[in-house]
């Protein structure tokens, strides 16, 4: 078994690999493109579009011209929780990819349930046909099961080893036939599970393919988001998709450094 084959975003009913990629680490449109090649078809951005994020539009519309649109998901993220603000970001985000809808819009990073307002303006744009799908981020790993019969069809949880609460107060509670999809972030601990300095005592350093693949063995998560600098990088990062689940030897490593890193009583 490996990460190769694709999969279905919950509810959403969209096919994915399992590999998410953000926009915003400035890897060149073609990493973006061999990704694309691999399988990896969900590309996410901010709706506020920054220069990072131009290599990505490109590699769309270099994507778009084969033919092969209908093949990418794509996903713009809307950070500033104002109607105002988001409706006037959104289609600036559309104008600039140069694309006449996009197949999520993800309400960005949500302590509580978006405001009436925030979702009026959601779910506008949906019966607009501008989005498919709505999805939402965020840290309050309680806050999502509250959220199951929403229209919100794709949640995107913070999910590490050193972080990994989500096992507890977030899979268990969003499953069944009516499931939302399931993307989880963080997976590197912004980076800190790749330094030696954070490790427990003579142990080596995760690689981000570690990572990946710890996220990845968990049946709960569709997609792991993963970000990448260069073409090299991008190609490192793609090598989780040859891989499978960890090995119980894997796993308890992992899961030691994770424990080390978070230093605490888990609860």
């Amino acid at each position: 078994m490996t990460f190769n084959e694709p999969v279905i975003l919950g509810r959403s009913g969209l096919k994915t690999g399992r590999l998410g990629i953000s926009s915003s680490y400035g890897a060149p449109a073609a990493a973006f493109e061999e990704a694309f090649e691999r399988g990896c078809n969900y590309f996410v951005m901010g709706s506020f579009i920054k220069g990072r994020s131009k290599e990505m539009i490109k590699a769309i519309h270099n994507i778009s011209k084969k033919g092969e649109r209908d093949k990418l998901v794509i996903c713009l993220m809307e950070y500033t929780h104002s109607k105002l603000l988001g409706k006037s970001h959104f289609y600036k985000g559309l104008k600039n990819l140069g694309l006449d809808h996009v197949e999520v819009l993800m309400l960005g990073y949500y302590p509580n349930k978006p405001r009436n307002q925030l979702m009026d303006l959601a779910l506008n744009l949906k019966e607009k046909g501008v989005v498919k799908h709505l999805a939402l981020s965020g840290h309050n790993r309680k806050l999502f099961p509250k959220l199951v019969e929403s229209p919100i069809d794709i949640f995107q949880v913070r999910y590490n080893v050193a972080n990994s609460g989500a096992e507890q107060d977030v899979f268990p509670h969003v499953g069944g036939e009516n499931r939302p999809g399931i993307i989880s972030f963080t997976a590197t601990r912004w980076g800190q599970l790749l330094k030696e300095s954070k490790m427990p005592p003579g142990e080596k350093p995760l690689t981000a393919k570690d990572c990946y693949r710890f996220v990845l063995s968990n049946p709960a998560v569709d997609v792991c988001m993963m970000g990448a600098r260069t073409l090299e990088m991008m190609r490192e990062n793609l090598e989780t998709l040859d891989s499978g689940p960890l090995s119980e030897q894997e796993m308890e490593r992992i899961r030691r450094i994770g424990d080390h890193l978070y230093g605490k009583p888990r609860t």
